[in-house]
């Protein structure tokens, strides 16, 4: 594990006993993450939005990705996986994969 976000990760929950939580649970922490950063952008965005009392901004967008991306470096750590070594293979399948779906703007040709 080499990534930055990860040793922070393990660095953190390493302070504890209980250490990480189950595969079960951690995969439900980050459901729930998910509906959470849904959430926020369906208030800043979407046609639900915040009520005229609540503040809508960036800034909570911005919490719930830190929560996401926690939750991510969580289920990577405990499975030993590099998540910067995932986003690179991901990176080079789409590169194969997609080479020819999408208009390429013309100062990448």
């Amino acid at each position: 594990m080499e990534n930055f976000f990860q040793k922070e990760v393990d660095k953190y929950i390493k302070q504890f006993e209980e250490g990480y939580w189950s595969p079960l649970s951690i995969l439900a922490a980050l459901t729930e993450e998910v509906g959470e950063l849904a959430r926020e952008i369906n208030h800043l965005f979407g046609e639900k939005r915040k009520k005229r009392s609540s503040k809508k901004s960036i800034k909570n967008l911005e919490i719930e990705l830190g929560d996401l991306l926690f939750t991510l470096c969580c289920i990577a750590n405990k499975y030993g996986i590099d998540l910067e070594k995932a986003l690179k293979k991901t990176i080079e399948k789409y590169n194969k994969r997609d080479i020819n779906r999408w208009k390429r703007k013309s100062d990448l040709k």
